[in-house]
């Protein structure tokens, strides 16, 4: 697949207007893509979930119930601090995918999967390459001076931060001055501390609720780039197999409610992959920039990626610099999650491949401005050779230790 027919990919994606998690065009998306899939050869299979794509609304409650605890806390401690440590336990759990508590209490929509298993089931090891079709909505926080702000206090600070983490870590940092309200200590300095994550929640209501608010952004390069060139390295993957690994082809949905596609997939196959053979490669919003591998992620504590495949990728991005620096590529740990996650924290190596700016972050992303005529071919170019060679290099790994 050349660059040409990446983009006419793109395209077509971006002409499912609305592909918002549980919606009608995500479901025409999602069988367009299987239909492509089949007409390349490969067998493509719909799996379908039920996802909650109000994640605005999900943890603007959150939010909430964390600053009217914090309030009521003044004259009732105990019970503010039961308020605030319940909610604070609901989000740190559906923030890393384990157990849905106030996620249970919206309503569910339908999404789907588009799997293509491998046609090596016998081979010693397989690798997903993953990519989301589904797109985000935009708002206010996403306002490109912002992000961009955010990225330069970003590359300030020692620890990768994330919007889900300020929100977590001012509940979190809430409940040790609870508790000291409940222990009879009432002062102004209580007081003093207890108002700026309290302050912090209320603004994290206003910001959530107005990204349900907002309306669906194009996802050219979040996350059409993504799935045009997972479908270019199935192609070229296909045409010249690797000897020890079983392609598979995994475009997830619903990955803008925070990865529930991802999560379905792997509690729904968790038993039937085995967790030394099988890696997940996930490629996202690779339109603009340079390679970045994932060397770390998560939406409330940083989780690092699986170190076999950042060893390759680090072999690649060295051996790429003493040739043409082409991919200028270079590991990125963030504050954020991807559709890496889940396999991740599920026991699965697992790594991401995106394209950043040199402040790492990708411009326009869940914005209106993500549009087909944005996205950079020359990117998808370097995701394409640097993923492809990835594989490669994977494969030859597990040749070698199978020569052991």
């Amino acid at each position: 697949m050349d660059a040409a027919a990446r983009m006419e990919v793109i395209r077509e994606l971006c002409s499912f207007e609305g592909r918002l998690a549980g919606t009608d065009a995500e479901r025409r998306a999602a069988n367009r893509l299987a239909t492509r899939l089949r007409e390349a050869g490969r067998r493509a299979e719909i799996e379908p979930t039920y996802v909650h794509p109000q994640y605005g609304l999900i943890h603007a409650t959150h939010c909430a119930l964390g600053f009217a605890g914090s309030l009521l806390a003044i004259v009732q401690p105990a019970i503010g601090f039961g308020i605030v440590l319940a909610t604070a336990i609901s989000m740190y759990l559906d923030l890393n995918y384990r157990i849905y508590l106030v996620r249970r209490l919206f309503f569910r929509r339908a999404s789907q999967n588009v799997v293509s298993p491998g046609e090596r089931p016998n081979a010693p090891a397989r690798v997903l390459l993953c990519a989301h079709y589904d797109a985000a909505r935009t708002g206010a926080v996403f306002d490109p001076k912002r992000v961009a702000r955010g990225a330069r206090i970003a590359r300030r600070l020692s620890v990768p931060i994330g919007p889900f983490r300020i929100l977590f870590w001012s509940m979190a940092i809430l409940l040790p001055i609870l508790g000291a309200r409940m222990a009879g200590i009432d002062s102004g300095l209580i007081s003093l501390l207890q108002l700026p994550p309290t302050l912090i929640l209320l603004v994290g209501v206003f910001l959530l609720v107005d990204i349900e608010l907002s309306d669906v952004v194009p996802g050219a390069n979040d996350n059409a780039s993504g799935v045009a060139t997972v479908l270019s390295l199935a192609d070229e993957l296909g045409a010249d197999p690797p000897a020890h690994l079983d392609v598979w082809v995994l475009l997830t949905g619903a990955e803008e409610c925070l990865q529930e596609g991802m999560r379905s997939f792997v509690r729904a196959h968790r038993d039937d992959l085995d967790r030394e053979t099988t890696f997940f490669l996930n490629v996202d919003t690779v339109g603009h920039g340079n390679v970045r591998f994932e060397a770390g992620a998560g939406w409330v504590v940083t989780y690092p990626l699986d170190r076999r495949l950042l060893e390759l990728c680090d072999a690649i991005a060295t051996a790429d610099r003493d040739d043409s620096n082409r991919y200028n590529a270079r590991p990125v740990v963030r504050g954020l999650a991807g559709d890496s996650m889940p396999p991740r924290l599920a026991g699965f190596p697992a790594t991401a491949i995106t394209c950043l700016n040199d402040r790492n972050y990708a411009p326009g992303s869940h914005t209106r401005m993500d549009t087909p005529d944005r996205v950079d071919a020359a990117a998808l170019e370097r995701a394409h050779g640097f993923g492809l060679e990835l594989v490669r290099a994977l494969d030859r790994d597990v040749g070698r230790r199978l020569d052991r």
